[in-house]
């Protein structure tokens, strides 16, 4: 990776003038930082607040989920695009509101506006104090919050009506082609702000009080902030000169050969020129040794100013042959003279690893797109930081970087060193300045370096049952809520796995390895809507898949959770009481273990702690086979039955001309149950579930002598046979299916709702 720093990186920066004494005399752990920000109306983002870590946080979430949203709307109100909103920028609620209003009666100010609240946090800093006086809400401020509102609302909401009317006024008095259905623009208001917004709104400015907002920063009632006449020009600049913005898209094109557009400037046009006649020029001797000592000496100036630069590169770790090491070396020759320039080319050591004799060298194409794309990022980022201490002027306090995946082209491994490596490159900051990251990701192995503080997960909701939008949950908050040993078990399981929990549509969470070899054909057989989702399959077990009952349901992402039943003989009629009060049989805890049953006994209980503490939270096993299939998947919290629990259940079984209802007590014993015939035909021998003499027993002998067989079952053995069997020939336990469907109808139920989303988009552009 290239690595582009200070040549004094041992010092750190310097600085000139007054700026570099009060950096340096700014106390330790005081700086300027953006702690939060709240977006309204903006895209996904109807109402959302999102907290900053001070150093980098790391937006994750599905795909169309709005993180890219929640670093375009900094773009639009405070970066080069800014003011250059569009419609379609507004929420989708918000063009309902717009066709909805009626000119004649409704109030103006009313219009949907489009809102960025920033709050800075001083935290003890008063180096910056003189740069925010201006956003002090009055001379009582005692508060280390100051806060900002950005408001993209009408210029003149009663000027915005009279203008919209003359143009109706127009087309309604132009005569129309008799017959056409065709009605000129503008049809509604929304048809009108597609192409009059910029003109007819503009953004304002409010200066905050944090003493009249509540902990969620929300107004208390009866407060109104004071919009600032001229607020572009009094406070925009100012704000500007406080927030520098720079992002790092997530289209990043990297080529090795020119472009073959059409353009063409001055040096190509001589150049083309220089190879048509290059016979003339070769018998040039003293140009081209003129070329090659300037090539020479261009190298040796480039070793010296790089070498601190490319040093770094060995920091990241990247895996290659015999860790190539970068050298900028300058590429001159006749033809091309006016066009060549720095290249980056790889070095190889010397084949008997000595170092001696002549430097073997790559040009860059000869590397992978991978390691070309990390050296463009780490490149582009120190470029971002060396132009933000060098502006012209007061630097800005605050240098805001948006990263948008880089795990674009990268490998796992490289995914990780990034966001672990990517502030250990910057320079030293000042005191008085700090660098605050956002990164937004697709990748489990991007997080795989952090905890849970620095995630914010953005989740697709339909709160108004309708359309959709965007809840960001800040897992710092989770990270409060959940003990510790949870919080514990859940890191280190999510780093072990590398799961993309936070990136699903939908979780499947699962006993063992049987069940997730084998839930991809069960979806296919009986659900395959979910093959076009996303799903995230994590085994847990019965006695863990309770400990991801805090973060399912603070994610609120639909979640199917696939459990045995795990009947197991229950206590004594005298002594029931005590022995289930000490928190039940077979548990992790090691309290009393008690041997395992059928189902059809009488005094059953489940051993599955899932089951007993979490959902339903029930113990007997009568209970649990009589539940309503409403009650599997009850509200919780802040969620509405977004976890569903599917075990084992009755089913009719018939064998030899009996008819019964029969519970399996693990998947195997259900498995064989639901598909009885074909288990114990002799051709499917190598599942393991075929008992001798089946013909002759009745349903209740076979009933226990599979019991009996599936205790001794290599699991792993049975699932692999059932693979390679025909799928068309079995069918999964039902219980299995009941769950696959429910969680299909969730799915498709949000689909449903995205595409209303659509067409109100298709509406709007019409």
């Amino acid at each position: 990776m290239l690595i582009w720093r200070n040549a004094d990186r041992e010092e750190g920066l310097s600085f000139d003038g007054p700026r570099a004494s009060m950096a340096r005399s700014c106390p330790s752990g005081a700086v300027l930082y953006i702690k939060t920000f709240r977006v309204r109306n903006f895209r996904r983002l109807r109402k959302v607040g999102i907290d900053l870590d001070p150093e980098t946080t790391v937006f994750v979430g599905a795909n169309n989920s709005g993180k890219t949203s929640a670093a375009q709307v900094f773009r639009l109100f405070l970066g080069e695009g800014k003011g250059r909103f569009q419609l379609y920028d507004f929420t989708a609620d918000c063009w309902d509101s717009f066709d909805a209003f009626d000119t004649a009666s409704d109030d103006p100010e009313e219009l949907p506006r489009i809102e960025l609240d920033i709050w800075l946090d001083l935290k003890g800093d008063d180096v910056n104090l003189h740069r925010v006086i201006d956003f002090l809400p009055d001379l009582s401020w005692s508060s280390e919050l100051v806060g900002v509102r950005l408001s993209y609302r009408p210029r003149s909401g009663k000027q915005l009506v009279e203008n919209f009317e003359e143009c109706r006024n127009k087309i309604t008095a132009a005569s129309r082609a008799e017959g056409s259905s065709y009605e000129p623009w503008p049809r509604s208001l929304t048809d009108y702000l597609t192409r009059e917004l910029q003109r007819e709104y503009e953004i304002a400015y409010a200066v905050l009080d944090a003493s009249q907002c509540d902990e969620n920063f929300d107004f208390i009632d009866g407060y109104s902030p004071a919009w600032v006449s001229g607020g572009e020009r009094k406070l925009g600049g100012k704000l500007d000169g406080l927030i520098r913005l720079d992002f790092l898209n997530a289209q990043r094109h990297l080529v090795d050969g020119e472009s073959r557009g059409r353009a063409e400037d001055l040096s190509r046009k001589l150049s083309g020129f220089y190879a048509r006649n290059l016979e003339q020029r070769e018998a040039d001797l003293a140009a081209v040794a003129a070329i090659a000592d300037s090539e020479l000496r261009l190298n040796q100036h480039f070793a010296e100013v790089f070498e601190s630069t490319l040093d770094k590169l060995s920091d990241l770790g990247y895996p290659g042959f015999q860790h190539p090491r970068l050298v900028v070396k300058a590429s001159f020759n006749a033809q091309t003279i006016l066009t060549s320039g720095a290249r980056v080319h790889y070095a190889l050591p010397a084949g008997d690893g000595s170092g001696g004799g002549a430097e073997r060298t790559l040009p860059d194409q000869y590397n992978g797109l991978g390691f070309k794309n990390l050296i463009y990022m780490v490149v582009e980022v120190l470029d971002f930081h060396h132009r933000w201490i060098d502006a012209d002027g007061d630097r800005p306090p605050i240098h805001l970087v948006f990263i948008e995946e880089p795990e674009a082209h990268l490998h796992a491994q490289l995914q990780q060193v990034f966001i672990r490596k990517i502030r250990e490159i910057l320079p030293d900051a000042d005191p008085a300045f700090t660098t605050q990251m956002v990164v937004t990701t697709h990748s489990a192995h991007v997080i795989y370096e952090k905890s849970f503080e620095p995630i914010r997960y953005f989740r697709r909701t339909g709160l108004d049952g309708n359309i959709h939008h965007t809840d960001v949950r800040d897992l710092m908050t989770f990270r409060g809520a959940a003990e510790e040993a949870t919080r514990h078990f859940l890191r280190q399981y999510l780093k072990l796995t590398h799961c993309d929990l936070f990136f699903a549509d939908a979780a499947v969470l699962v006993e063992g390895n049987v069940e997730r070899l084998l839930l991809p054909l069960m979806i296919q057989q009986s659900a395959p809507e979910l093959q076009s989702c996303h799903l995230t399959i994590l085994e847990v077990g019965g006695a863990f898949a309770h400990k991801f009952r805090e973060l399912v349901e603070f994610l609120g992402l639909p979640t199917l959770v696939i459990t045995d039943i795990d009947s197991v003989h229950g206590p004594k009629a005298d002594d029931a009481a005590a022995t289930l009060d000490a928190s039940g049989p077979d548990d992790a805890d090691g309290q009393e273990c008690r041997a395992s049953c059928m189902t059809t006994k009488d005094d059953a209980v489940t051993s599955n702690e899932t089951l007993a503490t979490w959902i339903p939270g029930i113990r007997p096993i009568a209970d649990l086979l009589d539940l309503p299939d409403k009650d599997k998947c009850p509200p919780s919290g802040r969620n509405s039955g977004h976890v569903r629990v599917a075990y084992e259940t009755r089913q009719a079984v018939e064998w030899n001309g009996e008819r019964d209802d029969r519970a399996g007590r693990t998947f195997e014993e259900a498995f064989a149950l639901e598909n009885l015939a074909w288990c114990q035909d002799p051709k499917q021998a190598d599942l393991g579930l075929c008992v001798r003499k089946a013909a002759t027993m009745s349903l209740d002998q076979l009933h226990e002598a599979i019991h009996r067989r599936v205790k001794n079952l290599d699991k792993t053995n049975f699932a692999l046979a059932l693979i390679t069997a025909n799928p068309a020939e079995w069918t999964g336990p039902r219980y299995i299916v009941e769950g696959l469907e429910w969680l299909r109808d969730q799915l498709t139920m949000e689909t449903s709702n995205t595409s209303r989303l659509t067409e109100i988009e298709a509406e709007v552009g019409g």
